[in-house]
């Protein structure tokens, strides 16, 4: 769960209290299918879990009564988050197992990565590499309510240059465009915990981009990266900044949410074409140099699979 030892009281029990409302979800998600499946093993497993996170809740519970009445024991604390923080892992793992029954049975690109917990452990790597581009689209349907800031849906680093094109919120910053260390601050509203479909185009050319939310052009702006190509042969990571080529991840940097439907062009989509991406008509393109498939990504740290369709399961 990245080190929680070093936050806030306040903070600390509000993540705790998302990542116990996360593995909530979960469980009942787990319910139905089991459900569907008359699956008796799962439905056992699931009245253990949910029995632990019931423990878990008074817990939390307990330490926010402690912190009410002004008497913090500081080594007392620290153990029992540890405790808390050890075993919230250990449930999201068991519930990871359960799930791995239905993620074979999902379509090659209606599904979506749910980053439950905010560690340096838990990504996706896309398995090709970028070419070298000098204009592109970068697409993806995101949801999070994670506080201080959802972290770093994608970053792709190269030799040399582990900031080549990130993604990332951090903090109480706003979301912000990372190319070769310049960097673009967006003006997107989307830690609601609702699902939004977003588009950040860029060239190379003056440095010119553009902020797309939900279909809308959002903002625009010039000089980020003028004249500096994306470079190739380089490492594109889901859910992690990367502090080194391919590693060197930051629990505090690590995206918590959801996410689908990834996909990059190596040209700046029209704003017609990100329209039809955002309401996701029959004439929506698929992106040619990245394209959103299961076959085309590889999973590390158990991020869950979940069946998403875009435009019908929306909030």
């Amino acid at each position: 769960m990245g080190d929680l030892s070093r936050a806030p009281p306040a903070d600390t029990l509000n993540q705790l209290g998302q990542t116990l409302q996360t593995l909530k979800t979960r469980l009942e998600n787990l319910e139905q299918f089991s459900r569907s499946n008359s699956s008796s093993q799962i439905s056992n497993l699931k009245d253990i879990l949910q029995n632990k996170i019931d423990d878990l809740e008074k817990q939390v519970l307990s330490r926010v009564n402690n912190i009410e009445e002004n008497k913090p024991n500081l080594k007392n604390e620290t153990e029992q988050r540890g405790k808390i923080e050890s075993t919230l892992t250990t449930l999201h793992h068991r519930i990871s197992d359960l799930e791995k029954g239905q993620r074979n049975n999902l379509p090659g690109d209606k599904f979506q990565l749910n980053f439950s917990l905010r560690t340096n452990y838990m990504y996706a790597k896309v398995k090709k590499s970028l070419p070298e581009m000098y204009t592109f689209t970068v697409c993806m349907w995101l949801k999070s309510s994670a506080t201080p800031g959802m972290g770093t849906p994608f970053s792709y680093a190269v030799p040399g240059q582990p900031n080549e094109l990130v993604l990332i919120e951090w903090g109480s910053n706003p979301m912000e465009i990372l190319i070769n260390d310049k960097v673009a601050k967006l003006p997107f509203v989307i830690s609601d915990g609702k699902w939004h479909h977003i588009c950040v185009t860029w060239t190379t050319r003056d440095g010119v981009w553009e902020a797309y939310q939900d279909g809308l052009l959002r903002g625009n702006g010039e000089n980020l990266a003028p004249y500096h190509p994306i470079k190739p042969h380089g490492v594109l990571i889901l859910g992690q900044e990367q502090d080194t080529l391919g590693g060197g991840f930051d629990a505090t940097q690590a995206f918590v949410g959801e996410l689908a439907h990834f996909n990059i062009w190596d040209k700046v989509l029209t704003p017609g074409e990100v329209y039809n991406l955002a309401t996701c008509s029959t004439k929506a393109i698929a992106g040619n140099v990245i394209s959103w498939s299961e076959s085309n990504i590889e999973i590390f740290g158990s991020p869950t699979k979940w069946e998403f369709e875009a435009c019908r399961q929306i909030n």
